[in-house]
């Protein structure tokens, strides 16, 4: 994949992942957006190595949630 696909890819990740914080947490938009870019989770999903970005947005956000829970978050299953 090339940067510029990789970048447009985030580009729509990113506002679904951000949305759903808001939808479920009680911050907005803007707080959401920081909490996301700041958490380890986005710091590895903008690797395209790691291959998060295979995930989907809802399970993407389960993993902040855990990490925001516990420090840290877990591969899902189908990664292993």
């Amino acid at each position: 994949m090339s940067k510029n696909q990789f970048s447009a890819l985030l580009a729509v990740i990113t506002p679904e992942i951000t949305s759903l914080i808001t939808k479920n947490s009680n911050i907005t938009e803007t707080q959401a957006i920081s909490l996301f870019y700041r958490s380890n989770l986005y710091r590895e999903l903008a690797d395209e190595n790691s291959k998060l970005w295979h995930y989907s947005p809802l399970t993407l956000y389960t993993m902040l949630q855990d990490e925001l829970l516990t420090g840290n978050y877990d591969y899902p299953e189908e990664a292993s």
